[in-house]
């Protein structure tokens, strides 16, 4: 089946893989762009898991404050190199999981990463994460964190 460029775009747009990463799925799925986001998804995953044993030693400190001025959150996000470190994909991975801090005060980065995602409820953190591993082709890992609440 010959797949349309346009429909290749769009799922590149929706994912952030590969362009050829993107063909595979679609020629698998007959066109099939649900169908074809679940096979990357799935594919992330499984890449993600490979990727766990690397050394991380770069990474981003991200900070967030909540509007009301009365919560903070630190969290310590690493990567491999500092050329993915400084990438719009990890700053806003870092960024997204310093505001979950915020809002959901999880006990542990175990417990983080586990988390029904705030943006998403059909998503975890640790799914983020590996969306995150997908993207960039590295292991990254949540190293910790600290939320402050004015009064506690």
């Amino acid at each position: 089946m010959k797949i349309s460029i346009e429909k290749i775009k769009e799922l590149r747009e929706l994912t952030g893989i590969s362009i050829a990463d993107c063909k595979a799925a679609l020629e698998e799925t007959k066109g099939d762009l649900k169908k074809a986001q679940e096979i990357l998804r799935q594919k992330g995953i499984e890449e993600a898991e490979k990727k766990s044993e690397r050394v991380v030693g770069q990474g981003l400190v991200e900070t967030y404050v909540h509007a009301n001025g009365k919560i903070a959150s630190m969290v310590e996000v690493a990567c491999e190199t500092d050329f993915v470190a400084r990438t719009p994909d990890f700053k806003n991975l870092t960024h997204e999981i310093a505001m979950q801090v915020c809002a959901m005060d999880p006990g542990s980065v175990d417990e983080l990463l586990h988390q029904e995602y705030i943006r998403d409820n059909e998503q975890t953190i640790g799914d983020l994460v590996k969306e995150t591993i997908s993207k960039l082709g590295e292991n990254i890992q949540i190293k910790r964190f600290i939320r402050f609440e004015l009064g506690q």
